[in-house]
């Protein structure tokens, strides 16, 4: 197929240029720039097409985030999630953009860049930002599911600014700018390779989940979540259908994330990208299957909650190297990500870390994994083609421990900047505007207390404060998480039953 591919592109070509050549009308040097022209303007398109795709994502986020939350805090998060784009559009035009592709060095580390802040002009690269702004947009809003339902709204913008402005495009810097982790710095400071991380596993994904652990552990559990004597109160979402659909959505824009990160269709990226599309089907295959299992092997029943997070936790676990595993590997990755996202929810709730969506579990837990196991699997031959030859690949395909200890020392290095950056951050909001509305905000719902507006008045009529929904369809998981929805349903019951 690939032979096919070329030698119809070859003819294609030939066949312009016999036409210009019989015509007159150009000759062999206004050919070569028509094709240069058409080749860029394929691959830009490619890259706009995959940014929208990346920034459709965050309607996924949202509808994630709303299902398995209590309705009396949908709206709260649906704004969190439309600022994400809105206030980190700015943040990353006038800062971000800068600090994660600049060439400036601090004492000898090529630790942030400088230069293009409120980036423009002529020979700005606009595709390129656009593609990177959607990725800064998906760190920022990671966090907003971990912290979700007790949460101050002006504390969550603040944090959303500062991640997309600073945070994240620092990171940015060290792996996929001039920085000591980057494999594309103009001097590889680590191994043959530097860190490999194709689209964004740490980069993207771990630095929004340890974000995430911070705020989750720092503003404290919701009120009931945690009895004292240790056990767990579920306080199951309200919605399944919102949460399957926001997992498909993701699932569609993660073709954008990960195949659009060959950042073009030319030069034979067309045939990586329709790779990576597969290692990333696999993957996600792989990890709503394996969390399935599991979790009925636990408890007696397919948790349908923990089954949508096992999708995302084998998205994730791909990331870094959807471009640089075989199938086979995609595989063994998905199903190591499925096993991660059941028993990392249970390890949060033993350690008393509420996170209502499971945003830990899915994206620190796997990012971690995803970046670790590209020195596990990655062959030499789809190395080559990315960061060239290289004697140091995968540890578990013959490729020695070199490239397994870089992409841990990446690990490390991006997480303890995230952390000590966010709780800096956090640390700072709490003692300025205040991370954590007050208990009565709390129970009455984000919803009236910060927005004074339900998601679903019709329903809600203003009778029941806490925004809870009880009934056979709200079942909830050993987790905690919400395995069905229905919850309006109730509501309706309710109100004809008053009647």
């Amino acid at each position: 197929m690939r032979m096919r591919h070329r030698t119809v592109v070859a003819a294609a070509v030939g066949a312009m240029a016999a036409f210009a050549a019989g015509t007159g009308f150009a000759n062999a040097q206004e050919v070569g720039d028509a094709i240069d022209d058409l080749t860029s303007a394929i691959d830009i398109a490619w890259l706009l097409i995959a940014g929208i795709l990346v920034l459709f994502m965050q309607a996924g986020f949202g509808l994630v985030e709303s299902g398995f939350i209590r309705s009396k805090n949908v709206t709260n998060i649906l704004m969190k999630n439309a600022l994400d784009l809105s206030f980190g559009a700015i943040a990353y035009w006038a800062v971000g953009w800068g600090l994660a592709y600049g060439t400036t060095e601090f004492i000898d580390i090529k630790f942030f860049g400088g230069g293009s802040f409120f980036y423009g002009g002529e020979d700005a690269d606009y595709a390129g930002f656009f593609f990177q702004f959607a990725f800064a947009a998906t760190a920022a809003t990671i966090v907003s599911g971990a912290v979700a339902e007790r949460t101050k709204f002006a504390a969550y913008l603040v944090y959303t600014v500062v991640i997309t402005a600073v945070i994240y495009p620092v990171v940015t810097h060290w792996a996929w700018g001039d920085g000591f982790l980057s494999a594309y710095a103009s001097d590889i400071q680590f191994g043959d390779n530097g860190m490999i991380d194709f689209a964004g596993s740490t980069v993207v994904h771990s630095v929004g989940g340890w974000a995430a652990l911070v705020g989750a552990i720092m503003v404290g559990a919701r009120r009931g979540k945690y009895n004292a004597g240790g056990s767990v109160n579920p306080l199951p979402g309200h919605s399944m259908p919102l949460g399957f659909l926001g997992v498909m959505i993701l699932w569609i824009g993660w073709y954008g994330f990960n195949a659009g990160s060959t950042l073009g269709l030319s030069g034979g990226f067309a045939d990586l990208a329709a790779r990576v599309a597969v290692t990333t089907t696999l993957a996600a295959g792989a990890g709503a299957a394996t969390a399935m299992v599991i979790s009925r092997l636990r408890t007696g029943r397919s948790d349908l909650s923990l089954t949508l997070n096992g999708v995302l936790g084998g998205l994730v676990g791909i990331t870094a190297g959807c471009a640089t595993v075989e199938p086979w590997a995609a595989v063994v990755i998905g199903i190591v990500a499925g096993a991660v996202i059941v028993f990392g929810v249970e390890l949060l709730d033993n350690l008393k870390i509420d996170d209502p969506v499971g945003a830990v579990p899915v994206h620190l837990f796997n990012g971690i994994w995803g970046t670790l196991a590209v020195g596990l699997f990655t062959t030499q031959a789809n190395l080559a083609p990315n960061y060239g030859d290289s004697s140091s690949y995968g540890l578990l395909v013959g490729g020695g421990i070199e490239q397994l200890l870089i992409q841990a020392l990446g690990v490390i290095a991006v997480g303890v900047w995230t952390v000590l950056t966010s709780v800096i951050l956090f640390t700072a909001i709490k003692y300025t505007v205040g991370l954590r509305v007050s208990e009565a905000e709390e129970e009455s719902g984000l919803d009236v207390a910060e927005h004074a507006m339900e998601a679903y008045p019709e329903f809600t009529g203003g009778r029941d404060p806490f925004g809870a929904h009880f009934g056979a369809a709200a079942l909830s998981s050993s987790s905690g998480a919400p395995i069905a929805g229905g919850a309006p349903e109730a509501d309706e019951e309710a109100t004809r039953a008053e009647s």
